[in-house]
C-alpha cells in the first residue's frame, strides 16, 4: 500500500541480499507489528522506525534457539524466555538488559539442574537457589561471578534408611569463599552430629564444637578437619564417628561440654539439653528428675515426632527425600498454634528463655535450624518457665510442668495451622520467596532492646514507623487498619480497642503483618491497572503454548541459564519454589479444556457423579483465581512498593552515615587545626610577652643610667622664687627616666628666657612709678608694650 508516495500500511519489502520484512509501514518507515526473515532466523512482533521494539519472538534458524520475550532498540531487554534446544529441556526465562541476563532469573540446564535467583552479566550474582539433580545436592545463598561466595546453605542428599528416625542428609549452614566452605559455619550430619566452628578450604580448621549423635559435645582446636588431642574411650562413641574427626596429637586445650556415662532412656540418637534447669534442683534430686522428664517425653514421642515432621515441612513445596528440618519460622507457627503465648509471655521473650550462649543477632533468626532433640529441649525449658509456679508445692517438677504443657498446649491444639504464612501450601511455596528480602529489612529497621541480653527486636510503634518512613500508608492501608491487622496475626490480644505499641514482633509476625499490608494496600483497581500494562507491553500476546509447561514447573525449581553453562560441573541448587513471572497458568486454563471434558460436554445424559464434578472443578478453578489476585497482589506490593521503598532508604541511610563520617572527619580535623591556631596564638603571646619582658628591662638600665649621670653633674641653684619648682620637675623627669645633659641644659636656658619675659613689665612698672610727673610725651609713647608683646 501506498499513500502520497510513501509506502505506507501493509505490504511487504525484499532486500537484494535477500532479508525480507512483511508488515506495516509508516511513510517508508517499518512500523508497529510486522515479520523479518533472514538467512540466520525469523523474527514476529513488534517494529518501531525499522528495528524490532516491543514484544516479539525471534527463532534461529541455524541453532535450536528460540526467543520470546520484550526487546528494546533490537537488544533483548525487559522479560523473556529463551530456548537452548528443540526439546525446550534447557532454557532461562527472566530479566534482560541490553542481550544481557540481569536481574531476577530461572535457569533450567539440560542436565535437569535448576537455578533460580539473580543474574549480573550473564552469570549468577547475588542471592539465588541451585539444584543439581544428580548429585543430590542443593545451595540457597550468596553468588558472586557464578560461584557460591558469601553466607548460605549447602545440602547433601542420603537414600533415607528404613525406618529411619532421622532425615539423611548433610548440611552446611555458614560462609563460602570462592565456592567452598571458609569462615565460620555449622555442619548438620545425617546421623545427627552436628560441628560449629571455624572452616578453612572446607575442612575444620580452628575453634570448633563437635556435637555427637548421642549427645557427647567437645569443644577445642580443630586442624586439617580432625579435633586435636582428643583421647575418648571406645564406648564413649562410634568408632565411624571418629574417623577424620578426633586424632591423637598435640595436646590442645578442650572442655568436656557434657560426657555424662548414663545413657539416656529415649535412645542412644536423643540427648536432652537441659543442665540449666537441672542446676536449680538440689544435686541429689537432678538424676531423678532427669529420669522422670525423660519418661514423661517418651510418654508422648508419637505425638511429638508427627508434630516435628508436620511443620518442619511447613512452607515448602517438596524434598528430595521427604523429609525436613525445622526452622525458628515453624517453631514459632508450632507455639502459636498451641497457644504459648497466651500464658503472659509473648515469643519474643521465649526466644530469650531459650537463647542460651548465643549471639544476639541470632536469638530471633529465622533461619536457625531445630534437630528433633533440640525441639524437645526447647519445649521442656518453656514448659518449665510457664508452669514451675504451679508446681511449686509440689516441688520443682519438670515431668509435671512437661506433661501439663501436652496436655493444655500441644494436644489438643498442634498441626491446626493458623495464621496467613502456613494456612495455605500455595500461599506458603510463593511467599517464601519473599523472605529473606524481608529478613534484610526486618533487621535494618529493629533496635537493641532496653533489657538484658540487649539484642535488636521490633516493636509495633517501629512498625508503623517503617511503613510511614516508606511512604506506604495511604486511604486503605491506615493505621487503625494496622491494628486490625496485628489482632489478626496475633501479635496482640484480641478484643481491645487500644493496643500496646511497645509489644515486641518476632519475624514470623512481621512478614505475616506484610502479607495482609499487601492485600490490604494493593486493591483490585491496581491488580487490573497491572494486568492491562502487561497485555500492552507483550501486545496481547499470551503465553498459551507455554501455559502447561509453565503450570508443570510451579512445584519445580526453574532457573536462568547460559549457552555455555550446561557443560559446567559446578552446580548447586537453593532459593524458594516460584512461580514463573508470565502470566499464571490458571489465566489461561478456562480457554484450554481438554478432549475429555469437551467430549463429556456432549453426552445427553450427565450422573450426580458427574455433576459433583463440575461443581469441584468450578470450586477449583474460583480458587485458582483467587490465589492469582493474591500472587499478583504480592508481587505488586513487595517488587514494586516495598522493596524499591526500602532501596531507596538504605541508599538514603547510606548516605547519611558517609555524610556523618565526614563530618566527623571534618571536625577531627576542625579539632586538629584549632589545636595547631592555638598552640601558634600562645607561642606568638609567649614571644610578645618576652619581647615586653625585655623592652622593660632595658628601660629600666637606660633609667639607671641616667640617674647616675645626674649624679655625678648637679644642676646650680638659682635664687628664684620658682626654684623648687624646676628643682622638683628635674626630679620627675629623674624619674621617668629623664632626658640627656644637653637637653637639660637646653631647657634651663629656655626658662631662663622665660623667666626673664615675665620679670621685665614689672620692671617697666617700677620704673615709670619711680619717674617725676612731667615727663609724660612721646618717650613715653615709646616705652608702651605693644598687643603683642603683652
Amino acid at each position: 500500500m501506498f499513500s502520497e508516495g510513501f509506502m505506507h500500511g501493509q505490504g511487504t519489502y525484499t532486500w537484494a541480499d535477500g532479508v525480507k520484512y512483511e508488515g506495516t509501514f509508516a511513510k517508508n518507515v517499518q512500523m508497529f507489528n510486522g515479520r523479518y526473515t533472514w538467512n540466520e532466523g525469523v523474527y514476529e512482533g513488534s517494529i518501531k522506525d525499522g528495528i524490532r521494539h516491543g514484544f516479539g519472538f525471534f527463532r534461529s534458524r541455524t541453532r535450536p534457539i528460540s526467543y520470546l520475550g520484550e526487546w528494546c532498540n533490537g537488544k533483548r531487554h525487559g522479560n523473556g524466555i529463551i530456548y537452548f534446544d528443540e526439546e525446550h529441556a534447557s532454557w532461562y526465562s527472566g530479566e534482560w538488559v541490553n542481550n544481557v541476563r540481569e536481574g531476577w532469573g530461572m535457569r533450567r540446564y539440560k542436565s535437569g539442574n535448576t537455578y533460580e535467583g539473580q543474574w549480573k552479566n550473564n552469570v549468577r550474582h547475588g542471592h539465588g537457589r541451585m539444584i543439581w539433580l544428580a548429585a543430590k545436592q542443593e545451595y540457597v545463598g550468596q553468588w558472586v561471578n557464578g560461584i557460591q561466595h558469601g553466607y548460605g546453605t549447602h545440602v547433601w542428599f542420603l537414600e533415607r534408611a528404613p525406618l529411619s528416625q532421622y532425615p539423611l542428609r548433610n548440611e552446611y549452614v555458614g560462609h563460602f569463599v570462592r565456592g567452598e566452605r571458609h569462615g565460620h559455619g555449622k555442619f548438620i550430619y545425617a546421623g545427627g552430629a552436628l560441628y560449629e566452628g571455624q572452616w578453612v578450604h572446607n575442612k575444620k580448621h580452628g575453634k570448633g564444637k563437635f556435637i555427637f549423635k548421642n549427645g557427647h559435645a567437645y569443644e577445642g582446636e580443630f586442624v586439617d578437619d580432625r579435633l586435636v588431642g582428643l583421647h575418648l574411650q571406645e564406648n564413649a562413641v562410634n568408632a565411624k564417628e571418629l574417623s577424620g574427626i578426633a586424632t591423637p596429637s598435640v595436646i590442645e586445650s578442650i572442655t568436656i561440654i557434657n560426657d555424662s556415662e548414663s545413657t539416656s532412656i529415649l535412645g542412644s540418637d536423643i540427648e536432652l539439653d537441659i543442665s540449666s534447669l537441672l542446676d536449680l534442683f538440689p544435686r541429689e534430686e537432678r538424676q531423678e528428675e532427669l529420669n522422670q522428664v525423660e519418661r514423661a517425653v517418651l510418654r508422648h514421642m508419637v505425638i511429638l515426632r508427627r508434630d516435628y515432621n508436620f511443620y518442619s515441612a511447613l512452607g515448602y513445596g517438596h524434598s528430595p527425600d521427604n523429609t525436613f528440618l525445622m526452622t525458628k519460622l515453624q517453631f514459632w507457627r508450632f507455639l502459636k498454634d498451641c497457644r504459648f503465648h497466651h500464658s503472659k509471655i509473648s515469643l519474643a521473650e521465649m526466644d530469650r528463655v531459650l537463647g542460651g550462649s548465643k549471639e544476639l543477632l541470632e536469638i530471633h533468626c529465622p533461619h536457625q535450624l531445630l534437630l528433633f532433640r533440640t525441639f524437645l529441649s526447647y519445649l521442656i525449658h518453656l514448659a518449665f518457665h510457664i508452669y514451675h509456679k504451679k508446681h511449686k508445692v509440689k516441688g520443682r517438677s519438670l515431668d509435671g510442668c512437661f506433661s501439663e504443657m501436652m496436655s493444655r498446649n500441644v494436644i489438643p491444639t498442634a498441626c491446626c495451622v493458623q495464621g496467613i504464612l502456613f494456612s495455605e501450601e500455595r500461599h506458603a511455596v510463593f511467599a517464601m520467596n519473599y523472605i529473606y528480602k524481608c529478613w534484610e529489612i526486618y533487621r535494618a529497621f529493629c533496635s537493641p532492646n532496653l533489657n538484658p541480653p540487649f539484642e535488636p527486636t521490633m516493636k509495633i510503634r517501629q512498625f508503623v514507623w517503617m511503613l510511614d518512613e516508606l511512604k506506604l500508608l495511604n486511604k486503605q492501608l491506615t493505621v487503625s487498619r494496622l491494628v486490625k491487622i496485628f489482632v489478626k496475626v496475633g501479635a496482640c490480644p484480641r478484643g481491645r480497642t487500644g493496643i500496646n505499641m511497645e509489644l515486641e514482633l518476632v519475624f514470623l509476625e512481621f512478614f505475616e503483618a506484610l502479607l495482609e499490608c499487601a492485600v490490604v494496600y494493593v486493591t483490585h483497581d491496581m491488580v487490573k491497572e497491572q494486568i492491562a500494562h502487561e497485555n500492552q507491553n507483550r501486545a496481547s500476546f499470551r503465553f498459551k503454548n507455554f501455559s502447561r509447561e509453565i503450570s508443570a514447573l510451579y512445584s519445580e525449581d526453574s532457573q536462568p541459564l547460559r549457552s555455555c553453562e550446561d557443560k559446567e560441573q559446578c552446580q548447586q541448587v537453593s532459593l524458594l519454589e516460584t512461580v514463573l513471572s508470565f502470566a499464571p497458568a490458571c489465566a489461561d486454563s478456562k480457554d484450554d479444556l481438554s478432549l475429555s471434558s469437551w467430549e463429556a460436554g456432549k453426552e445427553p445424559d450427565s450422573s450426580p457423579a458427574k455433576e459433583l464434578g463440575d461443581e469441584a472443578k468450578e470450586d477449583k478453578t474460583e480458587q485458582d483465581e483467587k490465589f492469582c489476585l493474591w500472587m499478583y497482589q504480592m508481587e505488586i506490593f513487595f517488587t514494586t512498593k516495598l522493596f524499591p521503598a526500602y532501596q531507596q532508604e538504605k541508599v538514603l541511610r547510606q548516605k547519611v552515615e558517609e555524610k556523618r563520617k565526614e563530618d566527623v572527619e571534618l571536625a577531627e580535623l576542625r579539632k586538629i587545626k584549632d589545636v595547631e591556631l592555638a598552640k601558634l596564638i600562645a607561642e606568638r603571646e609567649a614571644e610578645e610577652v618576652r619581647r615586653q619582658e625585655a623592652a622593660a628591662a632595658e628601660k629600666a638600665r637606660a633609667s639607671q643610667s641616667a640617674d647616675a649621670e645626674g649624679s655625678e653633674d648637679p644642676v646650680p641653684q638659682e635664687e628664684s622664687p620658682r626654684k623648687g619648682s624646676r628643682a622638683r620637675l628635674s626630679k620627675g623627669e629623674a624619674q621617668k627616666g629623664g632626658p640627656s645633659p644637653k637637653k637639660d641644659a637646653h631647657r634651663k636656658d629656655s626658662s631662663q628666657k622665660k623667666e626673664a619675659q615675665k620679670k621685665a613689665p614689672s620692671v617697666k612698672k617700677e620704673a615709670q612709678k619711680a619717674a617725676p610727673a612731667g615727663n609724660t610725651g612721646p618717650a613715653n609713647k615709646k616705652n608702651k608694650p605693644s598687643g603683642k608683646n603683652h
